[in-house]
């Protein structure tokens, strides 16, 4: 994959993005941003929110789109596809041109992603790294 600076804004990185990848970004930016009161911003190269510490993760990839949770592992209930990995309580959902999420679906686990948040804290200083 081709290294790129990373966009300047979280608008210019959904974009820069075409197809499938820019339609499936731009419902789950909504949904997010309509589940609850976050902070967007461009770090680590996508979108990433927070609201006591990181919740949340977009990344748009070649052939994918990542919508990943730092206390996922916790979301499971609501959506059986996300894959623990990673430090924290990490788990990803891994979309595909062929794989679909719904907003609705988006928005319950951003909402409950900020609950634990104001629940537990920051995930990055509350949980021990595996």
């Amino acid at each position: 994959m081709k290294k790129t600076p990373p966009a300047a804004s979280p608008d210019s990185y959904v974009s820069a993005l075409r197809g499938w990848r820019r339609d499936c970004v731009e419902m789950l930016r909504a949904a997010v941003r309509s589940a609850a009161t976050l902070d967007e911003a461009i770090k680590w190269g996508h979108l990433v929110y927070f609201a006591r510490g990181p919740v949340l993760l977009i990344r748009a990839e070649e052939e994918r789109v990542l919508f990943g949770f730092w206390r996922g592992q916790r979301l499971r209930l609501i959506e059986p596809r996300l894959k623990p990995g990673g430090k924290f309580e990490m788990a990803t959902l891994e979309i595909t041109k062929g794989t679909t999420i719904d907003a609705f679906t988006a928005r319950r686990l951003a909402a409950k992603a900020v609950q634990l948040n104001k629940t537990l804290g920051d995930p990055t200083k509350a949980a021990v790294p595996t």
